[in-house]
Formats: structure tokens, sequence, C-alpha cells
């Protein structure tokens, strides 16, 4: 078995990183003492991570486990924990872990720096490394020690904090104990193999269908190999004809060849005749035309012809060159008549471009000259005279034009400024406004989205109290509270049936006279030959009539006050008791049933009451929250507005005084808007008239100047007080606007002061009155109610006394008559027969009271069922009734939060509207002042255009007249008059040289035409002679035609008759068309045959068919093989289920008995008779189960979660361990118990040492076993620590430096 030898721990939680803590381990008991703090848990939780790897609960990721580098003045603290084993084989193996903690500049770093596992080589005595890695050692170190991880953290090494886990959430435990019995594993391995025989089940089927697939295609792949068998010897039969017709085709092609050449001669030269025959006649036509055309057929021969033709080309050459040269010269000279005419035509063009100019330069100038004195006498320039201008005067004229344009732009320049100033000061006011209102309006959106907010929540609380109020009422409460009532009165009414009935006494005393007629009846069996059987029988019926008498006596005197009760002081004969008692019990459930209707009507009267209490008091407390919401936001309203403290009621005053300051401010600013009316006129009447608008007296220039500028200065001044003005009537009128709106706010005020409140508290104080009547009413109905209930109980208990006295009655009288019939017979003596009619109705009797023992067993059981089961119904009734009564505290909670939520939706309703009055008025100043710069912006921007239309209109007419002035001076630079008498002067010399020149032209042109009608003569005298000539040519070309038509006829006639030539060749081709035919058909169907060989070998290529009778063997054995598998796989399957649940049921009862055993051993109270695990399937067919710690009181049996005190759940989550190490730590000896006694009184402590050191007894002779214990209990510590189990102890304190020491003490005496 595996033990822990000796632990060294440095720089753990309080433990120096400077120095070295070492504490050994003893056997069989290490005992840990030490005060609170000290650092007593720190070695466990050392031996744990030592062992699993894991950090302690709440180690914030070993942030805490490790020394605080704060605490040590350090910026980095190294901590480090060795740990000395015994392996399960006895090996020594040692485990070292260190850590590094370092403080950052905003955090803290934990870092695991170094994981060694070593151990000693046996025969080197070398050390020998196992591992360096965390994970490899906190795998590697519980399979040493020869238990699971889960065992190590959950029953040898527990934290104090974790202690009580078997008495944790169900899926808390659950996980524990899968965890240690590692059913996870398990059963994840049962849902492989399961998953596995089903997926292989499933390639079973896969591979079947392959299978069959693979058949499929080995049949067609040797239909394949057949197919081509027989279409290869097809193929080669049709070689053979297919050669004899190609033999055959080839002598008739010969045949047909040498007749295609006969044939082909003889229409070359048909075809030739043909074409002979058409030229002849086209010859002999052309002959014809050729004769009718000629006017003269000439005599002379052909050589005579010949010879003039040639000498009259020559003379005709002649003519044709003197013909040209004329032309030449004609051309030149109508060429020169051209140019002359081009040219005074150009001239002409100019001569009347410069007359025009001449022309429009004189209009312009008196246009100039009449544009100058208009635009002088328009705008006041002076006076120009009325004699015609000259150039420079008119100069000087234009220049005083131009100078005057610029100084009116200067002006307007001026004055644009001035408005632009002006404009961009209201722009500011406007922005100021703006900024106000954004503002305002900026509040307005913030309350408005938390008012949303707030409805939301209303939303949410609205559809939690529907769902609450839905699963929860006052009747459900009631109707809970009366169940769970009726619950416990049947619990009581079930333990009174009990403990009355006696069922234990009744059947031992049953058990007793079966055991007496047992021996009644050897007593017969014995004395059935030595004595007589009716005296026998006699002495055993006088027995059974005094039994019989004796017990009717006990039941009526134990039950003789309880009848006298019921039945109001009578006491009836035996023979009536069983009716009087049914007639009672019946009128006692209807009075029972008529009080709780009544008590039922009176409780309901009671909620009602309170729910109309409740109702008006929260009406109540809505309308006073309403009268302070309403003052409250009238005082900040009032306050806001009137920038003063007034009172509420002085708000109908306020407001008075508001609206007449308002008229008053109002005068001001209608006055000053009339001055500013009145100066806007007199400036633009002064620009029109050039006059003064109130004596209309003449302005000069610079008169009307300074008049508008003194105009424009008042108004400027004037416009600013105006803006003051405007902006006080608008504060006015909104103070005035806030306060009307907080009229209705005050009316409504003054109305809850004066009505709604008073009413409700009188009607409040109603209802108060009168709710301790209508519960004095519901106490005394309960009260008659519980007494109906007392006397129902006691009648029903009577039942069964009545019953069984009434049988015994009847019994005692059978038996009685019995006696007297066997009186009559003991006189004459008893037969064998007698005898043996008595045994056997002994017999009988007995067999009947062992059935009726028997059935009171049953019924005992059946009771005791049913107290449990009723016990159950009762804690679940009083669940139900706790639960209920939280939700009823949640749902008036969020009723209340409702309210409140409600209340703050009404103070950010008015603060919206208190925000929302005064965004109006800011909102109306914004408007008023955009309304005022849009205004003055317009009529600014109206005079500027006028004025800009004036100067432009002033100055395109200077522009006009100095562009004017400047065409008429460039015209003079031109010297266009000089021109205009030169172009004069040419156009009479070229018209003289014009005439001249076309008088030789019509001389010339009278010489060619002469010449033309010589050469046209001699023309048509050639022409003759060249027709005789052709037409001698044609009839020439005609007779040798048609000597050649008879040669080409006679060597037809030798030839043969093209139709009998035809005719050979049709017959011979329809032999050869025929032979062809069959020949192709024969290679048609060889090509068939070939192409299903190639095509039948390209499919037996095929990857499918490709090497099929193995690959269908392969997937035949594989199939075989899976199928063989997959059944060895079911029987592990159901090898491996059985032996789990085998497995866990054997774990869990030998837990169990130790348990038991420990509990009994242990624990000093009498209502608990001992405690078990109870572990339940989760389902059918599932090896999950779930798992509950349950505590048994005789019959009765209840989970122990949330029933037990704080020291039975720490004794019962000690002993769980204890069981729980006592079965899976078989390979391990260790027990490591921190503060075992929290929680426990002094006997359950001082058992639990005895227990403990009973553990130790039994372990004695176990070399390996160890048990750690940890505990700061004194008492205790003295108790186990006995010098018989460990000579020392360990004592942890602090030192100075509040650093954990370890010491080493002699064991208590």
């Amino acid at each position: 078995m595996s033990t822990v030898d000796k632990m060294v721990i440095k720089g753990i939680r309080s433990f120096s990183p400077e120095n070295t803590r070492v504490i050994t381990f003893f056997r069989p008991l290490t005992l840990i003492v030490g005060p609170n703090g000290a650092g007593k848990t720190t070695i466990i939780e050392c031996l744990k991570h030592a062992c699993t790897g894991e950090l302690p609960p709440n180690a914030r990721s070993g942030h805490t486990f490790i020394h605080d580098p704060k605490v040590a003045g350090e910026t980095e603290t190294k901590g480090q924990i060795k740990l000395r084993f015994k392996t399960a084989a006895g090996k020594d193996v040692v485990c070292i872990r260190s850590f590094q903690l370092t403080q950052k500049a905003s955090k803290m770093e934990y870092k695991a720096i170094e994981s060694v596992l070593q151990t000693i080589n046996s025969i080197t005595g070398e050390k020998v490394c196992l591992s360096y890695r965390c994970a490899d050692m906190d795998r590697e170190v519980p399979a040493l020690m020869g238990v699971s991880k889960a065992i190590l953290e959950n029953v040898i090494f527990v934290h104090q904090d974790e202690a009580n886990w078997p008495l944790a959430e169900a899926s808390v435990l659950k996980k524990k104990f899968d965890d240690i019995f590692s059913a996870t594993r398990y059963t994840k391995a049962l849902e492989v193999i399961k998953k596995l025989h089903k997926d292989q089940a499933q390639d079973i089927k896969i591979y079947k269908v392959k299978l069959e697939n693979l058949q499929t295609l080995k049949d067609a792949a040797y239909k394949l190999q057949e197919s081509i068998e027989q279409d290869r010897g097809k193929s080669e039969f049709l070689h053979a004809q297919i050669q004899e017709l190609e033999k055959k085709v080839n002598d008739t092609r010969e045949r047909i060849g040498v007749m295609e050449v006969g044939l082909k001669e003889v229409c070359k030269l048909q075809e030739e005749r043909r074409i002979m025959e058409s030229q002849r006649e086209m010859l002999k036509n052309l002959r014809d035309k050729q004769l009718r055309e000629l006017a003269e057929e000439n005599e002379d021969t052909d050589e005579e012809l010949k010879t003039w033709q040639k000498g009259f080309h020559e003379n005709i050459a002649k003519l044709r060159l003197k013909e040209l040269a004329i032309e030449r010269d004609l051309k030149d000279l109508e060429n020169v008549i051209k140019d002359l005419g081009n040219q005074y035509i150009q001239d002409c063009k100019d001569q009347g471009e410069l007359q025009a100019e001449v022309k429009a330069n004189a209009e312009v100038k008196e246009t100039l000259e009449l544009e100058i004195r208009r635009v002088f006498a328009e705008h006041n320039l002076g006076d120009v005279g009325t004699h015609t201008l000259s150039d420079d005067e008119v100069r000087i004229l234009v220049n005083r034009v131009c100078a005057r344009f610029n100084d009116l732009k200067m002006d307007y320049n001026h004055s644009k400024n001035a408005n632009d100033a002006e404009t961009l000061k209201l722009w500011k006011a406007v922005e100021v406004a703006t900024n106000k209102y954004l503002q305002a309006e900026s509040k307005v959106t913030a309350k408005e989205e938390k008012k949303k907010g707030l409805e939301a929540t209303i939303m949410e609380l609205d559809v939690a109290i529907a769902s609450d109020s839905e699963k929860l009422s006052e009747h459900e409460i009631h109707r809970i509270e009366s169940s769970e009532t009726k619950a416990n009165a049947e619990v009581q009414k079930l333990q009174a049936k009990m403990r009355e009935h006696e069922y234990e006494r009744n059947i031992d005393e049953g058990k007793s006279k079966v055991a007496k007629l047992d021996k009644k009846i050897k007593d017969l069996r014995r004395e059935k030959d030595t004595e007589s059987a009716d005296d026998f029988l006699f002495r055993s019926k006088s027995d059974e009539l005094a039994d019989k008498e004796a017990s009717l006596a006990k039941i009526l005197a134990d039950n003789n006050e309880a009848i006298q009760n019921a039945l109001k002081g009578c006491m009836p004969d035996i023979k009536d008791l069983k009716r009087q008692v049914d007639a009672t019990l019946s009128s006692s459930k209807v009075a029972v049933s008529e009080l709780h209707q009544k008590c039922m009507d009176a409780q309901t009267e009671v909620a009602n009451n309170a729910s109309k209490i409740q109702e008006t008091s929260s009406t109540l407390d809505k309308y006073r929250r309403d009268r302070d919401l309403k003052k409250k936001m009238l005082l900040a309203r009032l306050n806001s507005i009137l920038q003063q403290n007034v009172e509420v009621n002085d708000f109908p005053s306020q407001l008075r005084l508001s609206m007449e300051k308002k008229e008053a401010e109002k005068s001001q600013h209608d006055l000053a808007d009339g001055m500013r009316r009145m100066f806007d006129p007199f400036e633009k009447m002064a620009r029109q008239n050039h006059s003064c608008p109130c004596c209309e007296r003449g302005f000069s220039l610079e008169e009307e100047d300074n008049f508008v500028k003194k105009q424009r200065m008042k108004a400027s001044s004037t416009a600013e007080k105006l803006r003051h003005y405007a902006a006080l009537v608008a504060n006015a009128e909104t103070r005035v606007q806030q306060l009307d709106k907080l009229r209705v706010v005050h009316d409504d005020y003054q109305k809850l002061v004066g009505d709604l409140i008073p009413a409700t508290e009188a009607a409040l104080k109603q209802l108060l009155e009168e709710k301790p009547r209508l519960t004095e009413v519901h106490e005394d109905q309960l009260g008659l109610l519980a007494h109906a209930n007392a006397e129902l109980e006691m009648v029903e208990k009577l039942q069964v006394p009545a019953d069984r006295a009434m049988h015994l009655h009847k019994d005692i009288e059978n038996v009685k008559k019995q006696l007297q019939e066997l009186e009559v017979r003991l006189q004459g003596g008893r037969s064998i027969d007698e005898i043996t009619g008595e045994l056997a109705s002994v017999e009988e009797k007995r067999d009947d009271l062992h059935r009726k023992v028997e059935r009171m067993q049953e019924d005992y059981n059946h009771l005791k069922d049913d107290l449990t089961s009723c016990m159950l119904q009762w804690h679940t009734r009083r669940e139900e009734k706790i639960k209920a009564l939280n939700m009823l505290t949640e749902f008036n909670r969020k009723k209340a939060e409702r309210q409140k939520v409600e209340d703050e939706i009404s103070q950010a309703t008015m603060d919206v509207e208190i925000y929302e009055q005064a965004l109006g008025p800011a909102k109306r100043e914004k408007e008023r002042i955009e309304l005022e710069h849009l205004e003055f912006k317009k009529a600014k921007t109206d005079e500027e255009n006028i004025c800009l239309q004036e100067l432009n209109t002033f100055g395109k007419e200077a522009d006009k007249l100095k562009n004017t002035a400047a065409t008429v001076h460039k015209f003079v630079l031109s010297r266009k008059d000089e021109q205009l008498r030169a172009v004069n002067e040419r156009l009479l010399r070229k018209k003289v040289e014009q005439e001249e020149k076309t008088a030789q032209l019509n001389s010339m042109q009278k010489e060619y035409a002469t010449l033309k009608g010589l050469i046209g003569n001699q023309a048509e005298l050639k022409r003759k002679i060249d027709d005789n000539l052709q037409y001698r040519e044609t009839r020439n070309k005609e007779e040798q035609m048609r000597e050649q038509i008879e040669h080409l006829e006679q060597q037809l006639v030798s030839k043969g008759e093209l139709s009998v030539l035809e005719a050979g060749l049709k017959r011979v081709l329809s032999e050869l068309q025929s032979l062809l035919s069959e020949l192709n058909r024969s290679q048609g169907t060889i090509a068939v045959y070939e192409s299903n060989i190639v095509r039948s070998k390209a499919d037996l290529r095929q990857s499918q068919y490709k090497d099929i009778d193995k690959r269908f063997c392969s997937q035949l054995i594989q199939l075989k093989t899976t199928e063989m598998a997959n059944k060895d796989l079911d029987k592990y399957y159901n090898a491996l289920d059985r032996a789990l649940m085998r497995f866990h049921s054997m774990k869990m009862e030998e837990i169990n008995k130790i348990i038991k055993e420990l509990w009994q051993q242990t624990y000093r109270g009498h209502d608990i008779d001992y405690i078990e695990i109870r572990s339940d399937a989760e389902g059918a067919g599932t090896r999950s189960y779930s798992y509950r710690v349950v505590m048994r009181s005789g019959d009765a049996e209840l989970e122990m979660r949330g029933r037990c005190s704080a020291g039975q759940k720490v004794l019962a989550s000690l002993i769980i361990r204890l069981a729980l190490a006592e079965t899976f730590c078989l390979n391990c000896g260790i027990l490591a118990l921190d503060e075992p006694t929290t929680n426990l009184d002094t006997p359950n402590a001082e058992s639990l040492a005895a227990a403990l050191l009973r553990i130790m007894e039994d372990r004695k002779g176990q070399e390996n076993f160890q048990l750690i214990v940890i505990t700061h209990d004194e008492r205790f510590a003295q108790l186990i620590g006995q010098r018989q189990h460990a000579e020392r102890y360990y004592r942890i304190s602090k030192d100075d430096h509040q650093h954990s020491i370890i010491e080493t003490q002699e064991i208590f005496e």
C-alpha cells in the first residue's frame, strides 16, 4: 500500500519563502493541532496539489496560493512543495513542484516553474527522473499511489471548504460519485462499443450491398467475355466473304472505266460540234447585220482598202495637232478673263464694305453723342451743351461717367459691408438662441429616454407580476396552507392509528395464540388416544370463551371513556354499539362539512377586507405621492420661472403680475418698431427723387450721400433697441405661457388636497375598523371547526373497536351455544370422530388466526407505508408552502418596485413637461430671432439687389459709352475713307481690260469651229472603209467554221451511238452498285461486331470489372469476418454491462454497510437510526445513476439534504468519506481529515474520536495505514492522541513575522 513519508513546504500561503518547513507523517496517526488561521489547512492543500496538481478552492488561479510578494516586501516570491511517498509497490518516489509569483505594474502573475518526479534506482542508487511535465505528473502520481485522481481529491485529501460535498446538490453529488466509480469512462466505453457495434452493423449492410453489387459485376463480366468470343467468330467469317466481293467489285470497276472513257470522248466531240454550230450561227448573224449596216459595198480589193486606211491616219494626226494648239490658247484666254472678273468682283465687295463702315461710324458717333447727353441729364452729372461734340470732348465726358460709376460702386460696397456686419450680429444671436433650444431639447430627449427605459422596466415587471399572479394567488396560498394542514393532520391521524391499534402488541399476541393453538393441536393429537374428545373439546371451548370474554371486556374498558364522550354520555348495548357509532360518524361528517364551508366564507371575507385595505392604502399612498410630486414640481417650476422663492398658494397672484408685465413691455416694443419702420422709406425716397423726403428740397450728390448715411445710422441704433425690446417681450410671453400651463397642475394639486385624499383616508379608516370583527368571526369558525374535527376523529377511532367488539360478541354467543351442546353430549361421552372433528376445528381456527395475524402484519406494513407517504407528502406540502410564501414575498417586492418605477415615471413625465415648457419659449425665441434675421437679411438683400441693379445698369451704360467711344476712335485710326477712294480707281481700270480680252476670245472661237468641221468629214469616210473590211473578215471566219463542223461529224460516226454506250454503262453500274451494297452491308456488319468486341473489351478494362474475382472473394471474407467480430462485440458489451452493474451494486452495498456501522457506533442522537446512499438509475436501459443521502428512522426514510443540522451534515460527510476510503483505497492507506469536529457537539465529537480509535485499532495489523487529522479542538486531539498510536504530534503556530511554523511536541499524557 502507498503511504506519504515526508513533505517540505516553502513559500506557500503563510509559510515563509525564506525558510523551509518539514513535516514527517507517522503511522498510524499524524496529529496536527493549532489555532484558526495558523496554516493547518495549507498542509492538506499542499498534499492535494502535490498528488493531483489541483489548486485549492478560491486560490484565484494560484495568486493566493503562493506567499504574497507585497507581504514579503519583494517583487517576486517563490514557493516549493516536495513530497516523498511510497508507491503501491513499496518504491520510494519524490514529487517536487516549484512556483513563482511576480508583482507586475497592475496585476499579479502566477507561474509553475519546475515539476519533477524522481525515484532511486535500486541497483545503482542514483536518482532517476520519471517526468518533468505537470500533466504527466498529474497523471502518474495517482497511478503510482494506486488510486484514481478522483479518490485523492474527494476522499483522501479533501479541503475543509469542500468537506461536506456528500450533502451538496444532486448534480455535484452525481459528478463526484461518477468520478469515484469512473462511471463516465466505463459508460463511454459501453457507448463506444455500442456505437462500434452499430457502425459495424451498418458496415455489414453496406458490405452485403457491395457483395451483391460485385456478384452482379462478376456475372456481367462473364457475359461480356462470351459476347466477345461470339462476335469474333462471326467477324472472321465476314472477312472471307468481303475479300471475294472486293475482287468482283475491282473487275466491274475496270470495265466501267473503259466504257466511261469512250463515253467521255463521244460527249466531248458532241460538245465541240455544238459549240462550233453556235459560233457559226453567231458569225452568220454578225455577217448579215454588217451587210445591212453597210452604206455602200466597195469593189476594191482588201489590199487597196488597207493602203488608203494607213495614209488617212497621218492626215488626221496633223489636223488633230492644230486643233489642240487652238484649244490651249482658248483656255488660257478664258482663264485671264475669269481672273479679271474675280478681281473686279472682289474690288466691288471691298468697296461696299468700306462704304458700310463709313456710314456705320457716322451713325455710332451720332448715337454716342445722344447717349452721353441722356446719361448726364439722367444722373445729374452736369450740362454738356447743344453743339456737336468733338472726339476729345467725347473722351472727357466718358471718363467723367466712369469716375461717377466707381464712386457709386464704393458707396455700395460700404453699405453692403455694414449690412453684412449687422446680419452677422443677428446670426450670432440666432446661434445663441439655437444652442439654448438644443440644450433644452437634449434635456427633454434624455428625460424621455429615461422614461422609455422605466416604461420598459414596468413592462418587464408587469410580465413577471402577471406570471407570478398566474402561478400564485391568495386562494392558491390558502389552498397550499390547507393542503399542508390536511397532510399534517393525516400524518398525526396515521400515527395515532398506529398507537391506537397497537399492531405490534396485537401481532405478538396473535403469534402467541397461534403458538398456543399449535400446542393445543399437539395435545389433541396426543390425547386422541388417551382422553375423551368431548371432554377435551369442552375444556378448549371453555378456555376460548374465557379468552373472548376477557378480550371484549378489555376493549370495552379501554374505550369506555371514548364511547361515552362520542355518544354524549350514553353507553349502548353491545349489539347497538356499531350502529350508533356509524350514525354518530355520519352526523359528525355533515357538521364538519358545514363548519368548513362557513370557515371558508369567513376566510374569504377576511381576505377581501385585507385586499381592499391594501388597495385603499396603495391608492392613498399614490394620491399622497402625486400630491408631493405635484407640489414639488410646482415649487420647482415657479422658482425656475420666477427666479425667486414662492409658495404654491402664491401661484394666482404671480400669474396676474406676469401678464401685466408682458403688456407693458409689448407696448414699448411696438413704439420702437414704429420708429424703425419710419426710417427705411426715407432712404428710398431720397435715392429715387434726389430730394429731401420732408421739405422736398433738391439734393446735390454730396448732400444725398450724407443724408443716406445719417438715416442708416439712426436705423441701426433703432434696430438694437427693437431687438432688446423683442427679447423682453418674448421672455415675458414665455413666462406667462409657462405659468398658464402650470394652472392645470395647480388645479390637480388643489383637487388632491381638498377632495381625493380626505375621502380615501375615511374609506381606509372604515375598512380598518371592520377588520377586527371579521377576523374574530373567522377565528371563532376555526375553533368550532377544530372541535368538530376532534370529535370526528374520536368517532372514527371507535370504528375499529366497535367492529372488534361486535365480532367478539357474536363469537361468544356461538361458543356458548357450542358449550351447551357439548354439555349435553358429555353426559354420554365423546367418540374418536368427535375428537378428530375438534382437532380439525382447532387446526382451522389456528389457520384462521395465522391468516388474521398475517393480514394484521400486512395492514401494519401498509399503514407504515401510508405513514411514510403521508410524511413525504406533508414535507412536500410544507416545502410548497415555503416556496409559495417566498414567491408571494417576491411578488409583493416586484409590486413595490413597480410602484417605485411608476413614481419615477411620473417624476420623469413631470420633468419632461417642465423641460418641454421651457423648450417652447426657447423655440419661439429661436424662431423669432431667426425670423428677424431672415427679415433683416431679406430687406437688406432686396435693398442691395435694387442698388446693385441700378449700379449694374449705370455700369453697363458707362461700359457702353466707353466701348462706343473706343470703337469711334479705332475707326479714325484705321483710315478707311482713303482705302475707299483707292478701291474705286482699281475698279475703273479692270473694267477696260476685261472688254479687250473678250473681243480676242470671240475671234479664236470662230477659227476653232471651222477646223473641227473638217476633221469630222474625214472621220465619216474612214468609218465606211472600216465597215467594208470588217464585213469581209466575218464572212471568211464563217466558211472556216463550217469545214471544222463537218470534220467533227465524221469522227462521231466512227465512235458509235451515244444512247447505246450509255445503256451499257448503266447496266454495268447497276451490277457494281449491287456488289458495293453487299460489300458495305458485310463491312457494316463486321464493323458492328468489331465495335461490340472493342466496347466489350473496354467495359472489361473498366475499374469496376478489374480483378472482379479477387475483389469478390475479398469482400466475402470481409463480410464474414465483420459479422463474426460484431457478434463478439455484442457478447463483450453484455458481459461488461453485467460486470459494471454487479460492481456498482456490490460497492454500494459495501459502502452502505460500512456507513450504517459507523453511524450507529458514532451518532449519539435518537432521531436517526442510520444513513445510507441511494443510487437510482436515471432511466431504463441506461447506466447513469443519481445519488442522494437518506436518513432512516424506523421505517421512515427522508432525504438528508436540507433536513439535517450542521453537525449531522459534518458527521454524515465524514462517515461517508471513511466508508469510501475503506472501499476504494485498497492500495492506499492514507486518509486526511481537516477539522472533522466542525459543528459537532461534545458527545458526537467524542463518538467520532472513539470511532477513529476503533478504526486505528482495527488497522493495527496493517503496516501502511496512515490517518492524518488536523484540528483546533484540543479536547478532540487529546481523545485520539494516545501513545499507542503516536509518540509525537505537530503544533502549527505563527512567529513574530506572521509566518507559519511547525513544531514537534510530545503526545498528550
